[in-house]
């Protein structure tokens, strides 16, 4: 399989790239290339123009910025499993990425261009959306921020501008303590994840429910918050049986059906991990509560 054929482009700096998408049109960004040149090669995307911004070093960083955390999105996802920050204050995010295909493709491929390819298995976003993270992005006209909820457009396409870029996503971290889990279903590690559920739980130190997010991948064309799920848990004393029961709602979830899996499989994977991924998540929660 041979790509089609294309004008080559290696800005060196941001404002570079910039003034790239603002004047060529069909262009498409290369970051970590993982998703991209397979879709090159299959034919499967036809640019007049590859604008490569890995020569650009100002975005990739990890960053405390007050309150927030600011990841750029040329941040490598190896880096990101590595990063200190990163692991004392979203260890949700670290454990996602351990599912994120395989070493070799996560030794290139990057934060941005996953958000930006939305595949609606990927892992990434889901982990975005669970933390009501900010898309950052700019273009020769300015900057402008983007909530992730609002950042699917269409199937495996961004809110985003063809002249612009995505440059950094921010989210404020969930306090010290709190519990998290990650768990997908796929056929093989490192696959796409049929159904992926993500849990983020707070405790009170009454040790009941104070705070939750779960949020689902693979079921449709952009992650799924379970908001009906969260307000639920609140206030509740946790529980396998309380855990099992909220999980139930997500049985009835408007679901993909597709080559690899019915709507009604996706279904009970959904209610099925998002109960473990909130069991997981209190236990480690608990563990963290002084007595």
């Amino acid at each position: 399989m041979k790509p089609p054929p294309f004008h080559y482009h290696d800005p060196q700096d941001l404002d570079g790239a910039l003034d790239l998408l603002a004047r060529l049109e069909n262009a498409k960004v290369l970051a970590g290339g993982q998703s991209l040149m397979p879709m090159l090669n299959m034919r499967f995307a036809l640019p007049d123009h590859v604008i490569d911004i890995n020569a650009i070093e100002s975005l990739a960083f990890v960053r405390e910025s007050g309150s927030r955390l600011e990841i750029g999105a040329m941040t490598r996802q190896h880096d990101l499993e590595r990063s200190a920050p990163l692991r004392r204050l979203c260890p949700l995010m670290v454990e996602a990425l351990g599912q994120v295909g395989h070493r070799a493709t996560r030794n290139r491929g990057t934060l941005g261009g996953s958000l930006c390819h939305l595949d609606p298995a990927a892992e990434l976003p889901v982990v975005a959306a669970a933390l009501d993270a900010t898309i950052q992005v700019k273009s020769k006209q300015g900057g402008r921020s983007i909530a992730m909820a609002d950042f699917p457009a269409f199937y495996m396409t961004p809110a985003i501008e063809p002249e612009e870029l995505v440059t950094a996503i921010e989210f404020e971290p969930w306090p010290a303590g709190h519990g998290h889990a990650f768990i997908e279903f796929a056929r093989r590690h490192g696959d796409f994840a049929i159904v992926a559920a993500a849990a983020m739980l707070e405790l009170s130190p009454e040790g009941t429910i104070s705070r939750a997010s779960v949020t689902l991948g693979g079921v449709g064309t952009a992650p799924l918050r379970c908001h009906g799920i969260e307000e639920q848990l609140l206030g509740q004393h946790g529980s396998a049986a309380l855990f099992r029961e909220a999980a139930e709602a997500n049985r009835g979830i408007d679901a993909m059906d597709d080559v690899h899996a019915s709507t009604l499989y996706r279904q009970h994977l959904a209610a099925e991990l998002t109960g473990r991924a909130l069991a997981t998540a209190f236990e480690r929660a608990q563990e963290r509560v002084p007595a």
